[in-house]
């Protein structure tokens, strides 16, 4: 139809037919954006610094709750607790730290007798408050006293051998190297008893392994009878590794078992240097120690008697090995 304005754009535009619409997308876009947030949850706003300051704070507040004690051992170190154990200890000459002492204790014949070997040797006295030893002490009766011993510090067995071996050889010690390496030995007891034995048998050192074996405690300390301060004790990685070594020394390995090839008297090797092995009571030695052995040696007993108690049968092999020797020396 023609335009009877005779101008461009005044046609009346017709009204409008269906349209295509955003299927809803768009609905999101219309909804309001919730209630405005609080001062403190505001990125911006100087509450919502103070918020996060104060939640800081608590957070350091419960950690230091949760963390353990500053007082706690460190790794190595021992607690002797009670008053019989400590003078017994202080007795035995076991090397110590500082002597704890409970503020206001009860004071007995064992405190004066403690406090009085701790001034001669010139261990440190701690006056202590009971909630400090209740942490030390981890749950053990203390009896207001508490001996702190010191990590034992290990020889090197490698080491240990060879500056032994070159001594011998240049005549500065009698005796043939002379070693108890331990296989499978936790009891600590047993361990001071086979310090105490090499020791009054002029014995050269003891061999334990890193894993799975005892290592010199307060208890060995004790058992031992002073003379762990004497033998050296060495700490090594690899049991069988070390024993190969000593042999490639020079160093003859004796292991004991009930099932041994020969009997102790009959051994020949005695004046030779020599390392002895021993094993656990019940399990014995390890396979793989048996065959680093040059000889398993068994010591004759009654058949009544099952086996011997390990530091007993190093003790007899000892004896046995030292009079061989003096016989050699005739």
């Amino acid at each position: 139809m023609a335009n009877p304005h005779g101008r461009p754009g005044a046609i009346r535009k017709t009204k409008k037919g269906p349209t295509i619409g955003t299927g809803g997308h768009g609905r999101k876009s219309l909804e309001g954006k919730g209630p405005t947030p609080k001062a403190e949850d505001r990125p911006y706003h100087k509450s919502h610094k103070s918020k996060q300051l104060a939640e800081r704070s608590a957070a350091k507040r419960l950690a230091g709750r949760a963390a353990p004690s500053r007082s706690k051992a460190k790794p190595g170190e021992e607690y002797v607790t009670g008053r019989n154990a400590v003078v017994e200890a202080l007795r035995a000459g076991i090397p110590a730290k500082a002597l704890h002492v409970a503020i206001r204790i009860d004071v007995d014949d064992r405190v004066r007798e403690s406090l009085k070997l701790a001034t001669e040797r010139g261990i440190p006295l701690m006056e202590t408050g009971k909630p400090e030893l209740d942490r030390l002490a981890d749950g053990s009766v203390h009896q207001g006293m508490m001996l702190q011993i010191p990590p034992y510090e290990y020889a090197d067995g490698l080491d240990l051998a060879g500056e032994v071996i070159a001594k011998w050889k240049k005549g500065h010690i009698s005796q043939a190297p002379l070693f108890v390496a331990l296989d499978g030995i936790t009891d600590p007891r047993n361990l001071g008893a086979i310090i105490r034995s090499l020791s009054a048998f002029s014995g050269h050192g003891v061999i334990v392994p890193e894993r799975r074996s005892v290592g010199v405690t307060a208890s060995a300390w004790k058992t031992s009878a002073g003379a762990a301060v004497r033998v050296p004790v060495a700490r090594v990685g690899n049991l069988n590794s070390t024993l190969k070594s000593f042999k490639d020394q020079g160093i003859f390995v004796l292991g004991l078992d009930g099932d041994g090839d020969i009997s102790l008297p009959e051994i020949t090797l005695g004046v030779e240097p020599v390392c002895l092995v021993v094993g656990s009571e019940g399990k014995g030695l390890s396979r793989l120690v048996r065959e680093n052995c040059d000889q398993i040696v068994s010591i004759p007993i009654d058949s009544a008697m099952e086996s011997l108690n390990a530091s007993m049968a190093v003790g007899i092999s000892l004896y046995e090995i030292s009079r061989q020797r003096a016989a050699e020396a005739r």
